[in-house]
């Protein structure tokens, strides 16, 4: 059998039976476990499988849609609010902060409440609210209004951007595939986005382990932009293993 026919009638497999193990494969079509572990690897770098430890999962759906912050929210909410708590251990008072549009974004805000010393810089209008009144100095980006997320976008956002820095970029994800890079639905938002990444001395990604695996509509910028990463332990070990490698920091709550 051919590399590609293998791969084609795994895919055949998986959408039949819903998951794949890399022994039971190995079996059915008489190979060594290294071949298949490089089959699904291919198949998942091209976006056509999930890849887990020991097999592989289908390609997650909805990777492409823009739900709402509020959608958003229901999900995930406890390991969010451990990697929110993670992050805010990360900052210093006296630093510049850039927080992007989000739900776990948000949830560091809430946990930055108490620093007297702080600037952030973010383009989203509810972490805005959620600072004020505190002793956090706050410079919103401006630009156009996304209603779904509450975030700024547009030329305006990206100019203010260029005309600053930071020390510190936590940027949350709609889609991370380690081979891929950084991805998000909405197009504007990408290139504030990438723009926050070129203003920012440290870049640390801030998903729940739902987002590995997916690629969204729009690259933000490859995973070597990245150095470090804080997730929760349900996130895919392979991909856990790829980024350490890369020599980016993982820190998993």
């Amino acid at each position: 059998m051919l590399n590609e026919e293998r791969r084609r009638a795994i895919l055949d497999l998986l959408n039949s039976q819903g998951r794949v193990l890399v022994t039971e494969l190995a079996r059915k079509f008489e190979t060594s476990q290294v071949t298949i572990r490089k089959d699904l690897e291919i198949l998942h770098a091209h976006g056509l499988i999930h890849r887990t430890h020991g097999g592989a999962l289908p390609a997650r759906e909805g990777a492409f849609e823009d739900p709402t912050l509020r959608e958003k929210e229901k999900l995930h909410r406890h390991e969010k609010l451990r990697i929110a708590e993670s992050a805010a251990a990360r900052v210093k008072e006296g630093q510049v902060l850039i927080l992007d549009s989000g739900t776990t974004t948000t949830a560091i805000a809430r946990a930055l409440r108490q620093f007297q010393n702080l600037t952030i810089i973010t383009n989203a209008v509810n972490i805005a609210a959620e600072l004020a009144g505190t002793a956090v100095e706050v410079i919103l980006t401006g630009g156009t209004l996304r209603k779904n997320s509450f975030s700024l976008v547009g030329p305006i956002a990206e100019e203010t951007l260029h005309r600053l820095s930071a020390d510190l970029l936590f940027l949350a994800v709609d889609g991370f595939d380690v081979h891929y890079g950084l991805s998000t639905p909405n197009l504007l938002e990408a290139k504030v986005n990438r723009v926050m990444v070129e203003v920012s001395r440290r870049i640390v990604v801030v998903c729940d382990s739902s987002k590995f695996g997916r690629r969204s509509l729009s690259l933000i910028s490859p995973t070597s932009v990245l150095q470090e990463v804080i997730t929760d332990r349900a996130a895919p070990k392979s991909d856990i293993r790829a980024l350490k490698q890369a020599g980016i920091e993982v820190t998993l709550v």
